[in-house]
């Protein structure tokens, strides 16, 4: 992580300085300010605490959850393979989301995805399905889309190169959309993050990969798929072998919350290398395009980011 003062740590400064010497009577403008960061950084042994502490530093789950709401929540449990190789969503980090949600008087919770390989072994392998059962929530439903009923077209307006998708239908019938991705490397992309665990939404994965250009099509999809909040899963991160693995797994012990794909995306590149190379956002083509698009901000520098260590 970068070693510089965060924004947080700047406004306090300032605000012990100016009301010393009486240039700031009442410092509600400069509070308000602090609790909203454009990304927040925790890292804590326990997964749970770190989810719960990066949701409370942008404003809470209630900011993004209402009474009544339903919620789409999009890990990648798209691979058969167990969390502690780094290529699916920590089943941890996925139920302190869950219980939040919860709390906040959801009306019903969906988890989906589209696997890559049997929806069962998936659902079992990953440790989602089993976590949330643990729950023992009539709210809550993990379910994996794999007939081609289960998607319906729609035209991407804003996009360059992909004009139209099948996407998910239960993610427009929803009120919020959390995208909760791993952090891991990735053969074609250099990474998969926020934005690439979009694929998981859609049908016709192929086309993007042999028709149009995997990144351009990655940054067209961020175009019509707007997450309400992104949970990036940085406890652990498939930094080499991606994106199924085995390859080697670190354990950044850090969950990265905010509501700029392309900035979550962009800061998760600092948390290691990559493959074996330091990568900087104009590095990763998909999201540079999507900065271009101004989908999102990728200069680090013009964000607020409060880092919590736990």
């Amino acid at each position: 992580m970068e070693n510089k003062l965060s924004r947080r740590e700047f406004i306090k400064t300032a605000a012990g300085i100016a009301t010393t010497v009486g240039l700031i009577p009442n410092l509600q403008a400069l509070n308000a300010e602090e609790t909203k960061p454009d990304l927040a950084i925790a890292k804590s042994a326990s997964p749970e605490s770190a989810t719960v502490s990066a949701i409370e530093a942008i404003g809470g789950i209630s900011a993004f959850v209402k009474s009544g709401d339903i919620v789409v929540i999009k890990p990648n449990m798209a691979f058969p393979n167990p969390p502690e190789w780094g290529s699916t969503t920590n089943p941890e980090v996925v139920i302190a989301v869950v219980k939040l949600c919860l709390d906040a008087g959801t009306r019903s919770i969906l988890i989906i995805d589209h696997p890559m390989a049997r929806p069962e072994q998936c659902l079992q392998r990953t440790g989602i399905a089993e976590a949330c059962q643990k729950l023992n929530s009539n709210k809550v439903k993990v379910t994996m889309q794999t007939e081609q009923r289960d998607y319906t077209e729609v035209k991407l307006e804003k996009a360059k190169a992909l004009e139209k998708t099948e996407v998910i239908k239960l993610l427009l019938r929803t009120n919020v959309f959390i995208n909760m991705p791993v952090a891991k490397s990735h053969s074609a992309t250099s990474v998969s993050f926020g934005m690439k665990n979009h694929m998981g939404l859609i049908w016709d994965r192929a086309f993007l990969h042999q028709k149009i250009g995997l990144d351009q099509g990655i940054a067209d999809l961020c175009t019509f798929i707007k997450p309400t909040l992104v949970v990036m899963d940085c406890t652990r991160a498939l930094t080499t072998k991606g994106p199924e693995g085995p390859g080697i797994t670190i354990k950044p012990q850090t969950i990265i919350a905010g509501t700029d794909q392309v900035a979550v995306d962009s800061y998760t590149l600092s948390l290691s290398s990559w493959n074996n190379r330091s990568l900087s956002p104009s590095d990763v083509r998909h999201i540079a395009l999507a900065s271009e698009m101004q989908i999102g901000e990728m200069n680090l520098g013009k964000l607020i980011i409060d880092k919590i260590e736990i």
